[in-house]
């Protein structure tokens, strides 16, 4: 429902963004064939969109990795700050309820403005395990390249950076099994409120993301789907056309960061391969 209330279209990944996200493709089943891509979610024929292979995949953890960190840094402030009996007022309460709203706006403007080096602190996204591609909830996420000299918004840009090769390694798998993958819609509380984390993802994705201007897409595809069983609309596609509200904000890849995400994206896959590696032993 996520997925048509966005507007999904063939061979465009619609991704919903939130605590973990849930990525969805479709493509007509005269294409797709006997092709069957592996360590997906699932795939279905007409799971999403009668007459179209539904496909799906996803990450156990996206906004909740950088709510984790949020969490780590509010720590102090919340148990160190607020139990001191002098500054037990409601002002205090107010000043740590601030604080904790503006954090990731704040670590997000300070780690758009850091210098790219690939040989700094770098991040695997696996803080709830892998769910794509080849399911295994035992791994775990890391942080390596620490030295004295990593701040906060280093480490923010690094996790948003293993958040978003995470998102790329999904896209290289359905590559891989021959489902291409023409762009990007984006969906969800994380695609609305972070240009930072946006832009990320579509210099790292190489391909441009598209943000729907829905902020109830699940809700508005029932009613799209309710409108299609009612007889209002002949199919899906044409109830998606004129009940869609659109798209209002597009992230073009800034291609003079390519070269530079390429290197780091091997480095985060050798990283995963050395983790689940260790793991399996």
């Amino acid at each position: 429902m996520g997925a048509v209330g966005g507007q999904i279209e063939p061979y465009h990944l619609s991704k919903v963004m939130g605590t973990s996200t849930c990525d969805m493709l479709v493509a007509p089943l005269s294409e797709v064939r006997d092709k069957l891509v592996r360590g997906i979610c699932g795939q279905v024929p007409g799971s999403i969109i009668p007459g179209m292979m539904g496909m799906e995949a996803g990450q156990s953890a996206f906004g909740d990795a950088y709510a984790w960190f949020k969490s780590i840094l509010m720590w102090p402030m919340e148990h160190v700050l607020a139990g001191m009996k002098d500054l037990q007022t409601d002002a205090v309460r107010k000043s740590i309820a601030e604080a904790s709203n503006q954090l990731i706006a704040l670590l997000s403007e300070q780690a758009s403005v850091l210098p790219i080096d690939e040989q700094e602190e770098l991040s695997m996204d696996w803080f709830n395990g892998r769910r794509t591609p080849d399911a295994n909830q035992v791994l775990q996420g890391a942080l390596t390249g620490l030295s004295l000299g990593t701040d906060a918004p280093k480490i923010f840009r690094s996790i948003v950076e293993g958040t978003c090769f995470g998102a790329k390694a999904i896209v290289d798998r359905f590559e891989k099994e021959g489902i291409r993958v023409k762009g990007l819609i984006g969906l969800g509380g994380v695609a609305r409120k972070s240009p930072f984390i946006m832009q990320m993802m579509a210099d790292i994705m190489g391909m441009p993301i598209r943000i729907h201007r829905s902020e109830q897409s699940c809700a508005l595809g029932a009613a799209m789907f309710a409108a299609t069983a009612s007889g209002i609309f002949q199919n899906v596609e044409e109830a998606m056309q004129v009940m869609g509200p659109g798209f209002d904000i597009e992230y073009f890849p800034n291609r003079q960061y390519s070269s530079y995400y390429e290197r780091k994206y091997l480095g985060y896959s050798k990283l995963g391969h050395f983790i689940e590696t260790n793991t399996r032993e």
